[in-house]
């Protein structure tokens, strides 16, 4: 996958995340979950930006990591919407697949990116 491509579903992740948050319930622990979601899952996109726009292998390596610690929070709020009965499974298992492909793709990055820098 090329760079390009991946900015792309990371900011369509956001999009989507962004869509989902303005359809749930307003309640105490729903507004709790929603803007911990809203914050991770947008984050996804920007840090890969950031990774995108490093200065070095190293660099690349570091914040393609923190996008990766966001994706995963990510699917762990959705997965907390799930098991909580705040929203059914159906409606987040693409998104909770999209993220978890997402972490696979930046993870094999930056293993690849970490592996160049000992050569």
């Amino acid at each position: 996958m090329n760079p390009d491509e991946l900015k792309s579903r990371t900011k369509k992740l956001s999009l989507e995340i962004i869509h989902i948050v303005e359809t749930l319930p307003i309640t105490r622990s729903a507004n709790a979950i929603v803007n911990q979601l809203l914050r991770s899952g947008t984050s996804v996109g920007a840090n890969y930006r950031a990774a995108y726009r490093a200065r070095s292998r190293a660099d690349f390596a570091s914040k393609a990591g923190i996008a990766i610690e966001e994706a995963d929070e990510t699917m762990y709020w959705m997965e907390l919407l799930c098991e909580s009965g705040l929203v059914p499974k159906e409606r987040l298992s693409v998104l909770i697949e999209e993220a978890n492909e997402l972490i696979s793709i930046l993870t094999a990055s930056v293993i690849t990116a970490r592996a160049n820098l000992k050569k």
